[in-house]
């Protein structure tokens, strides 16, 4: 709403049940030219002081922001820019991880009601990346998914195998990729290992300091609670968010 010289009074933010007000001397005339369009309950008052954590995220560069990353943002920018062999021909491994992290990653997204926030393909010096950075009330998770679609999966600490495949140290690099996401946030990160629709999982020596869990299972993550309070969420997702932050690991 405007003066009759064009100056702002105030404006109904709908998404948020809001009218901020400039001017409380015309809240009255405000209220009532906005009366046929309120839907619910609103609250009346000066607009909210944003948080640290907006006012980075305003002064982002939307180049260096990851939020809008989707999930195998970067496994998609490669298969886009060289696509690779005809599937007929023979099957290429990129799209196996890709259907591995948008797995994953569309349970994740699906934390965000419960106060979560997930950070997709975050890149990291030398041309390593993590899957997924999940951060909410219940800690820091460094997610790495893993294509394992009808298959038996079978986890000795540091090796994970699946199916015929021979094992491989997966679990030690999930690690180290948490130990650089700690690093890079000042906050303690727990490495998670996703796996994508296995038909089963044995674990013949527990990982140390890891979660394994089935993308059915990641729900999980939501339970825990008590370890970050919302501005420290809102925070941390925002320092997340900056590639720049991850320059430096």
């Amino acid at each position: 709403m405007c003066r009759t010289d064009g100056r702002n009074i105030a404006w109904y933010d709908r998404e948020a049940g809001r009218v901020n007000l400039l001017s409380e001397e015309r809240r009255a005339d405000v209220l009532a030219a906005l009366h046929p369009f309120l839907t619910g309950p609103v609250t009346v008052g000066p607009p909210p002081v944003p948080t640290p954590a907006e006012l980075a995220r305003l002064s982002l560069h939307p180049d260096d922001d990851l939020a809008p990353n989707r999930p195998g943002e970067a496994l998609l920018i490669a298969l886009d820019r060289t696509p690779g062999p005809p599937r007929r021909l023979r099957p290429d491994p990129r799209r196996r991880a890709l259907a591995a992290e948008q797995t994953v990653g569309d349970a994740l997204d699906r934390l965000e009601r419960a106060g979560w926030h997930t950070l997709h393909s975050v890149p990291l010096p030398g041309g390593d990346r993590i899957h997924h950075l999940v951060i909410g009330p219940g800690g820091l998770y460094c997610v790495r998914s893993l294509y394992a679609r009808r298959q038996r999966v079978v986890v000795s600490d540091p090796m994970v195998g699946i199916g015929r495949h021979e094992p491989r140290p997966v679990l030690r690099g999930l690690r180290a990729d948490a130990d650089r996401a700690s690093y890079a946030l000042t906050a303690e990160v727990h490495p998670v290992l996703a796996l994508a629709e296995p038909a089963d999982l044995s674990v013949t020596v527990p990982p140390r300091e890891a979660r394994v869990l089935r993308n059915t299972d990641l729900s999980e993550l939501a339970r825990t609670g008590g370890m970050l309070k919302p501005a420290d969420v809102e925070a941390l997702h925002a320092m997340a968010r900056d590639r720049r932050t991850w320059t430096r690991v």
